[in-house]
């Protein structure tokens, strides 16, 4: 295993972990990578795991962090099967990524081109067993300041030009929740002002807009910006805006080899396979964008990013059944050309 140098560039204590299991059927099959995050968003509390029925949770009132430490878990203990076993294999890679919650940062510094994989796969969805991923949405985030001008609030509030009732009134006037079935939008964090007694001069907020269908964002991103230009001319502010690409989305379809493979493993494992459309983002973006087709695989976790988070005992075991087929399945398939 080694560890690459993204730690820095991404603010992470850590870098990228890569590890290697040379094919062992002469060339044969398919190779895959297998990818987790190592972070979690953060707790507000030590992190105590117990064991009640079969159910892991943490007893303190913060997340488990099964979100994405299940993940690492099973990867690494099918791995261990595999060579205590001897198993056969067309190749296999394993991937650790740091800063996937805050952007999928770790994932967007590796070098893609070390991997000799054809196909990978995260587990990376808060769902039974069984659910396959074949989209994933675009998304573009937003921040926007507002400038006005200060005044004493009681003696001259005439005088000032309040950038929080600009950016309030923008706010109120985007669309933001669900918007269809493939397009999300929300404003997560705004701040601004400086003391009660002071017209505000500036206001800041942030915003993300999502969306499976790439043409329906960029006309979502546009009606907001407009809502924002609107806003400011009415409070006689002006407005900042930056918009940045997030992350694109993809879209497999069921004949595609990495969702045959996952289906194939899923079923060999006992779980009848199911397809659905994610609303969020993995590892699995980054990858997609890259070409290099990486399928996401519900793991069974539960309440992610809440205190009520858990993972059970048998999922955990599930998910390394599950990745054994893979490899089964991918060392029995025909190659298709680079």
């Amino acid at each position: 295993m080694d560890e690459d140098d993204a730690g820095p560039k991404v603010g992470s204590t850590a870098g990228n972990l890569l590890c290697r299991l040379e094919p062992t059927n002469g060339g044969g099959g398919v190779p895959i990578f297998l990818c987790a995050h190592l972070d979690t968003v953060p707790p507000e509390g030590p992190i105590e795991p117990v064991l009640v029925d079969g159910m892991v949770t943490n007893q303190e009132q913060t997340i488990l962090g099964a979100d994405n430490k299940a993940a690492v878990a099973a990867m690494l203990d099918a791995t261990r099967r595999v060579l205590e076993e001897r198993r056969p294999h067309a190749g296999v890679e394993l991937v650790f990524t740091p800063k996937e919650e805050v952007g999928l940062l770790g994932a967007a510094a590796f070098d893609h081109t070390r991997l000799a994989a054809r196909v990978g796969y995260v587990y990376d969805q808060a769902a039974p067993i069984g659910e396959v991923i074949l989209g994933a949405p675009y998304s573009q985030s937003m921040e926007v300041r507002f400038h006005g001008r200060a005044a004493h609030s009681g003696m001259y509030p005439e005088e000032g030009r309040s950038a929080i009732a600009a950016a309030a009134r923008a706010i109120a006037d985007l669309r933001l929740g669900r918007i269809d079935d493939e397009t999300t939008a929300n404003v997560g964090l705004i701040e601004g002002g400086t003391a009660g007694n002071i017209v505000p001069e500036w206001c800041t907020f942030l915003a993300e807009a999502r969306s499976h269908d790439e043409r329906k964002l960029a006309e979502l991103v546009q009606e907001m910006l407009d809502a924002i230009t609107f806003a400011a001319g009415v409070a006689e502010c002006d407005a900042e805006t930056t918009v940045q690409k997030s992350y694109r989305g993809y879209r497999f379809r069921r004949d595609d080899l990495a969702v045959r493979l996952a289906s194939t493993a899923l079923e060999r494992s006992g779980f009848a396979p199911s397809y659905a459309l994610s609303g969020g983002a993995a590892d699995a973006n980054v990858f997609n964008e890259r070409g290099l087709p990486c399928v996401n695989l519900a793991n069974g976790m539960a309440s992610i990013h809440t205190p009520d988070e858990s993972i059970a005992v048998s999922d955990l075991e599930d998910m390394v059944e599950v990745t054994l087929a893979l490899v089964d399945a991918a060392r029995e398939v025909e190659a298709p050309e680079r």
